[in-house]
């Protein structure tokens, strides 16, 4: 199978999981009165659809890391391929979302994005955001060449706007942790931090740019 295949089989994958997990949530959201997470007491004390929503989050990033290890030939090729079924997935969970219960009304609305190991909160056009850079990544690592890979300094850039995107989602739960769980699930946000988000974004970015770099040299080295 070429790589271009593969990419859209993985593409696919991520489309397909998206309906899936997107119908999981709502019926989740549904049974708890939660479709819109933004609302008083965000996390309901109910145990067990807790404990459930915790297994289903890392069940999906179990599934889109064993189909980016089918789909890849090395560990480049998994890890990347592995990106691209995230980013994918990310992107289409909102759009079905939004088809199935009618939220997201907009791309700015809250939402609790991951509950490991705090809760994550952030407008949906922020994971959306993250998710396109994963697609870009992923999509130029597989389909411009099996060898290429950001260099040392450009991962490390790339860790750090990943560990500042982090803050910035858990900021609020951080915020609250002194107060114990009860606080944690009262927690609400009242801002985003977009100046410190883009700051992030531009750090993960720049593991993009380091790429296309490495392509356009080499590109231009074959010329020659």
């Amino acid at each position: 199978m070429s790589e271009r295949k593969r990419w859209w089989m993985v593409v696919l994958f991520g489309v397909a999981m998206a309906w899936m997990e997107s119908a999981t949530v709502a019926y989740l959201r549904m049974l708890v009165d939660r479709v819109n997470p933004y609302q008083a007491i965000p996390l309901p004390p109910h145990q067990a659809l807790g404990n459930a929503e915790l297994v289903r989050e890392i069940a999906t990033l179990v599934m889109l890391f064993a189909v980016g290890w089918l789909a890849g030939r090395d560990w480049r090729t998994r890890l990347a391929y592995s990106l691209i079924a995230f980013g994918v997935w990310d992107i289409f969970y909102y759009v079905f979302l939004a088809v199935i219960v009618g939220w997201p009304t907009s791309v700015f609305d809250w939402d609790i994005l991951f509950l490991i190991p705090l809760p994550w909160w952030g407008p949906v056009i922020a994971p959306a955001i993250i998710a396109l850079l994963m697609v870009i990544g992923g999509t130029i690592v597989t389909q411009f060449g099996q060898q290429l890979w950001p260099r040392r300094h450009a991962l490390w850039i790339g860790a750090l706007g990943i560990a500042l995107a982090l803050i910035v989602f858990m900021e609020t739960a951080i915020r609250a942790l002194p107060g114990g769980e009860s606080a944690l699930r009262h927690a609400l946000p009242t801002r985003f931090n977009w100046p410190w988000f883009a700051l992030a974004c531009a750090l993960m970015a720049v593991v993009i740019a380091d790429l296309l770099h490495q392509k356009t040299r080499g590109l231009r080295a074959a010329k020659h």
